[in-house]
């Protein structure tokens, strides 16, 4: 069976804040259809990028305009951001390509089980070295890292007085989106701001990378904080149930000192083991946003069982690749035109093998069918 000729593919939009404003191009949709499929795209796609339905249409007679519940009916729905509200709307057995993120969203796998969807979580989809393969991490830091400094060029008018002495920056984290962090914080967040105060003659930027057997010790956490003008947190953690640095320690901090979220987990207290925060007790935000000081609502508006005594202004943003959307997303449409191409390949996931191709290995391992049923880990031992 030919499963280029079989497969229909729905490209929703996402419907989220009104800051989201990144659609799945035209570029991609017609990738797609070139692979013979017929693709559904929603009415005003990508309308807030300027593009118009007939950009997409124009492409190929495969593309046409459907309203949001004709997208989620087809046999492969991709679409960037988790659809919240709308996995209902996916039949049983079909295909199902987002953020979905599930190492922290206990309920949401779950759920999915239930309904019968085989659904692939971008966030998980990896090479054989762990590496994922559809990911803005330079756009996370640099975005995140522009709108800390940004936020510290306001609180902290010393920042561009001679008389002062290195910024401290301290990015938990050693990861890919840390090491694009600490590049970013060296610059100030943004190569304009990095000339400028170099030019003034000011003193630069000093970075420190701590990994996970720093972030745990709390002694020496504590006094880092004390000199830390940015905190940066860029940590995958093992465990999402604790925090990293608890709220009392925000307190450490200059007052001046800003909160660099790029991780941006969630509070899930209502889960068993429940998810928290990285640093506890701040405000989490999104393309709308993304900016708290320490007076905002939000800080009050958190699960009343978090401690938010202690606070600092935060930068936080659930999409920091959105805040410049068409670059963002010319980006992803590179990433997922071979994993796309792979899937149309072999006919649909159920085709997918863990031992296949090197993108239908990457796609297997962001199969909910892999993280529910993970296969061994064989240790090779030098002899």
């Amino acid at each position: 069976m030919d499963g280029r000729a079989n497969l229909t593919f729905g490209f929703p939009r996402m419907h989220k804040e009104p800051g989201e404003r990144r659609d799945l191009l035209p570029e991609l949709a017609s990738l797609v259809a070139g692979l013979g499929c017929d693709v559904a795209v929603e009415t005003g796609i990508g309308s807030d990028m300027g593009y118009t339905d007939e950009d997409y249409t124009s492409r190929s007679p495969r593309i046409r305009v459907a309203d949001e519940a004709a997208c989620y009916a087809r046999d492969v729905v991709v679409v960037l951001r988790a659809p919240i509200g709308k996995f209902d709307w996916l039949r049983r057995g079909a295909t199902l390509l987002a953020m979905l993120h599930f190492p922290t969203r206990p309920a949401r796998v779950r759920h999915l089980e239930d309904l019968g969807i085989d659904a692939i979580s971008l966030d998980t989809i990896a090479d054989d070295e762990g590496r994922r393969l559809v990911v803005n991490s330079k756009a996370v830091a640099w975005n995140g890292l522009e709108a800390a400094f940004e936020t510290l060029e306001r609180t902290w008018p010393a920042l561009t007085s001679r008389e002062r002495g290195p910024v401290r920056v301290t990015v938990m984290g050693a990861g890919e989106i840390g090491k694009h962090a600490v590049e970013a914080a060296t610059k100030y967040g943004n190569a304009e701001r990095s000339e400028l105060l170099t030019r003034y003659g000011l003193p630069g930027v000093e970075v420190l990378t701590i990994g996970r057997n720093l972030t745990c010790h709390e002694d020496y956490l504590r006094e880092r904080l004390k000199v830390t003008d940015v905190l940066v947190d860029a940590t995958q953690r093992h465990d999402p149930s604790a925090p990293l640095v608890r709220n009392e320690c925000l307190g450490l901090l200059p007052t001046h000192a800003v909160i660099c979220d790029l991780v941006v987990d969630p509070y899930l207290l209502s889960v068993d083991p429940p998810t928290v925060r990285g640093i506890e007790g701040i405000p989490q935000g999104n393309l709308d946003r993304f900016v708290f000081d320490v007076d905002d609502p939000a800080w009050d508006e958190l699960p009343p069982e978090i401690p938010t005594a202690e606070r600092r202004p935060v930068v936080s943003c659930y999409s920091w690749p959105g805040v410049h959307p068409k670059r963002c997303m010319e980006l992803y449409g590179r990433q997922l035109a071979p994993l796309l191409e792979t899937l149309v390949e072999r006919g649909g996931f159920e085709r997918v093998r863990s031992d296949g191709s090197f993108h239908e290995r990457a796609l297997f391992r962001g199969s909910l069918r892999a993280w529910l049923h993970p296969e061994p880990v064989e240790l090779l031992v030098e002899a």
